[in-house]
């Protein structure tokens, strides 16, 4: 039975009612790592691993949310909104969101579940919030934009969740669009689609089955970082207000002023936004040769410059240099230290990658990796209850 079919099925036996049908998908990101924060570019696509959601309309202000995955059913209502650690809290934070908009909002019944591989980097969070943030949009007719429901969901992550997200998950999962990518603008949050079709190529990830423990508090060293040399230089040059404002030749041009640290994290940041300004030059001219070797690039500077990598990504990334034959891009994905590596590998190769490189990380870590092949796919949106 399909996950949609199995939420279905629950929500008719819990509500004794017929519902509407929602997808949210996860997220992948192409290029444009750790630059969401620094006003670049990123390049994002909604893919096939997704959350379905099962919703009805209530007279009341209940919220009543059973999750699927976990067999747990829980109730809140619109005067017992409050942050925590429980999944809940991410959908009473999209509800308290709704609140300063339309106080006179209703409850739901919402069924919900995900095939979305936990710890992979796809973003299932912020899937979880677009996805519920636009039922309720769709279900009362409130007319809220996609703009408008992606900074709804990362305000519940943030507020609800604690976890200082940026746009871009959000994003990417309300605008994505079949077979293509996002080029998205992370300060205007202007954006473009740039088509991914290609006969001999498809998207694959590998996922470490790792999360190392010191990610969040790297995370803030590393923004730290950032900021520290957009406030330095804003001190010079006036019109500079994120590392997107700042050239290579700028950067130099203070290199003395700045420790080693420093430097590094804002020379990476800088690089990588304008290898996501050619990658997206580059899909558009169809050329995923040369955007694959942009994919090395970002990865190694993710390692040694800016050091959210760790070495079981390390090891996958130089598989796939060695393997050039089937692998022509690859670099770690997310924020770092754990999760999966994208990669663009030739057609109908990884029945004959996969057990190579099992075996070589079996070597190494005592465990193998996950594979996980992955398709462009619609953002969030109603679907029939059929299929």
């Amino acid at each position: 039975m399909s996950l949609r079919r199995k939420i279905v099925a629950r929500f008719e036996e819990l509500y004794r009612t017929t519902p509407t049908v929602f997808i949210a998908p996860g997220r992948i990101n192409l290029i444009g790592e750790h630059t969401d924060y620094n006003g670049g570019f990123v390049m994002p696509a909604a893919i096939d691993k997704h959350f379905v959601f099962a919703v009805s309309a209530r007279n009341d202000e209940i919220f009543s949310v059973y999750a699927l995955d976990l067999n747990e059913q829980v109730e809140f209502t619109l005067t017992d909104l409050k942050a925590g650690d429980s999944w809940v809290n991410y959908m009473m934070g999209v509800v308290a969101a709704f609140m300063q908009i339309n106080p006179s909002i209703k409850g739901l019944n919402v069924v919900f579940g995900s095939n979305i591989p936990m710890g992979g980097g796809m973003s299932s969070s912020a899937a979880l919030c677009s996805g519920f943030g636009f039922a309720l949009n769709e279900t009362y007719h409130l007319g809220l934009t996609r703009i408008e429901l992606a900074k709804i969901s990362q305000s519940s992550e943030r507020n609800f969740a604690g976890a200082n997200v940026g746009i871009m998950d959000p994003f990417a999962s309300l605008h994505g669009r079949k077979d293509s990518f996002l080029f998205l603008d992370c300060r205007s949050l202007a954006f473009d689609h740039a088509p991914f079709h290609s006969t001999e190529y498809e998207l694959l990830l590998i996922d470490t089955k790792v999360k190392h423990l010191l990610a969040s508090s790297a995370y803030n060293k590393r923004r730290q970082a950032c900021e520290e040399g957009v406030a330095y230089i804003r001190k010079q040059h006036s019109s500079v207000s994120s590392l997107r404002d700042v050239s290579k030749n700028l950067l130099f041009d203070y290199r003395e002023d700045f420790n080693e640290d420093t430097f590094d994290k804002c020379s990476y940041v800088i690089d990588e936004i304008e290898r996501t300004r050619q990658a997206l030059d580059l899909l558009k001219a169809g050329d995923l040769v040369s955007l694959g070797a942009l994919m090395f690039q970002t990865h190694w500077g993710l390692s040694r410059s800016y050091e959210v990598s760790c070495p079981e990504l390390d090891l996958l990334v130089s598989l796939a240099e060695k393997k050039k034959e089937f692998f022509i891009g690859s670099r770690m994905m997310g924020g770092g230290f754990g999760g999966c590596t994208i990669n663009l590998v030739k057609k109908e190769s990884t029945i004959a990658i996969t057990d190579e490189i099992k075996a070589n990380y079996f070597a190494t870590f005592k465990t193998e990796p996950n594979f996980y092949p992955v398709t462009l796919e619609e953002g969030v949106h109603l679907t029939k209850t059929a299929n």
